[in-house]
């Protein structure tokens, strides 16, 4: 769901989008509730060589919010946590595999889990505290580890956020990102993809560049 919800007002991904406009699409494959194991079955639904993945400039993975979930209170969303690497493992292979390289590949962790709001979320549900930040914290240094052994980039946004010690003000629930959340996500990414995204030539010339009399020797 921080995938999914990206593209709402004021949204990470929402905010790239904009930073890229006529220069490449941010296209969203967010999957609320989702885990690492049913995203590994789909993945190949969502990227393949037929849907472009040549001219792909990057991909940015991001589990483990939901993999980290407490075994005996979620067993719906819980993935083991050598399974959780495993299928990160996969997924970078398979993306490899449609020739997306590793440095086109960014990975990123979970975020902290601020208990005691997450907790008031779920009794409001009529549910226990599903989760647990130190728990969260093993799946984001896995994440981190599978990265280095990957070879791709990584955003370690459960230690990042961290670093700010009352970090409940980048959550909306104590799960979700709010919107200073998504507004560090995408600075934090940005950084990252830049380099090589800001390079990127502009589609089509700027109106004030088109010849009027002419407009098919500029824009054909």
């Amino acid at each position: 769901s921080c995938f999914q919800f990206s593209f709402q007002e004021n949204g990470w991904g929402a905010s790239l989008a904009e930073r890229l406009v006529r220069k490449c699409d941010v296209v969203n494959r967010g999957l609320s509730g989702y885990n690492t194991r049913w995203a590994k079955l789909i993945l190949p639904r969502l990227i393949s060589k037929s849907t472009g993945a040549e001219s792909t400039v990057a991909v940015t993975i991001f589990f483990g919010a939901n993999d980290s979930a407490l075994k005996d209170l979620n067993p719906q969303q819980h993935v083991p946590l050598e399974e959780y690497a495993a299928n990160l493992k996969s997924m970078i292979q398979y993306l490899k595999s449609v020739d997306i390289a590793e440095d086109r590949i960014i990975l990123i962790t979970p975020p902290p889990l601020q208990e005691s709001a997450w907790e008031q979320a779920c009794v409001a549900k009529g549910e226990k505290l599903n989760r647990c930040n130190a728990t969260t914290g093993e799946y984001a240094q896995a994440c981190v580890q599978v990265a280095r052994d990957c070879g791709t980039d990584v955003l370690d946004l459960w230690t990042l956020m961290q670093k700010n010690q009352d970090f409940s003000s980048y959550l909306s629930d104590g799960l979700h990102l709010s919107t200073k959340g998504n507004s560090f996500l995408a600075a934090q990414l940005w950084s990252r993809l830049e380099k090589n995204l800001s390079a990127l030539p502009s589609l089509l010339p700027y109106w004030r560049d088109v010849d009027h009399r002419d407009p098919e020797a500029s824009l054909l």
